[in-house]
């Protein structure tokens, strides 16, 4: 029954995770649209790209014990395929700064995961020291994961908009981070329930700011629109005014 619920809650989080993993989509397609990065930073996707790659090797049977936590090498393993591509879709657009940027990031994350696995593999011989040694280069991984939406909750209070802080991807971070935590106690697993007490709580305070300053970007749009009615009107007049001129 304890295995049971646990891969039920299991197969749940691999279902919010990919409703979170696949919420930067419209933003990229606007990157694409506009064939630019515009005041995006790509920070988040290489960080969420760690995260991934460390948790898959860390559901792999090489470290976790044969497939105990099978979903969660699942769902890291499609989280790697949609972030590396969210992450060439942003070199792809960005000036040349930021392609260097983008490199000078990347590259020390492709390096920590190599390192590890490397370590977690050859020097380590057991599934208990490996899975403390992965498990707790994953958890700092996740922490900061789930630690960079603080820059958009930054602005958010600063320009009281939440146009930086989408509802869909601040309820997805909630939602998995929830199920993950839960799915972690279950499974007495530290390493996968201790970023996601960090997580869930991230992703109330998210919430509960979109509540507080939605309504305010909803009230500003109108007054624009009409700033924008009243000065094609002027334009209008004024052409008039110097045609009978």
């Amino acid at each position: 029954m304890g295995d049971t619920l646990r891969l039920a809650v299991g197969i749940m989080g691999n279902a919010a995770s990919l409703l979170l993993f696949s919420a930067p989509i419209l933003t990229f397609y606007r990157v694409i649209r506009k064939k630019s990065t515009e005041e995006f930073s790509c920070v988040p996707y290489i960080i969420a790209l760690l995260n991934c790659l460390l948790y898959t090797w860390y559901g792999l049977p090489v470290v976790s014990y044969r497939w105990e936590n099978f979903p969660v090498a699942t769902i890291n393993g499609l989280g790697i395929l949609l972030e590396f591509s969210f992450i060439i879709i942003y070199f792809w657009f960005t000036s040349s700064r930021g392609k260097i940027m983008v490199a000078i990031t990347v590259i020390p994350v492709i390096l920590v995961f190599c390192i590890t696995a490397t370590i977690s593999a050859s020097a380590l011989h057991d599934h208990h020291h490996r899975k403390i040694f992965v498990g707790s280069v994953a958890l700092a991984a996740s922490v900061a994961m789930y630690g960079s939406p603080l820059v958009a909750v930054k602005k958010v209070i600063k320009t009281k908009s939440v146009e930086f802080m989408p509802f869909y991807l601040s309820f997805f971070s909630f939602l998995a981070s929830s199920i993950w935590m839960a799915y972690g106690l279950l499974s007495h697993d530290l390493f996968l329930a201790s970023p996601n007490l960090v997580g869930s709580p991230l992703g109330i305070v998210q919430l509960v700011l979109y509540c507080m300053y939605r309504k305010t970007g909803i009230m500003e749009a109108p007054d624009k629109w009409d700033l924008e009615k009243n000065e094609e009107k002027s334009k209008k007049l004024q052409l008039v005014i110097n045609d009978r001129s």
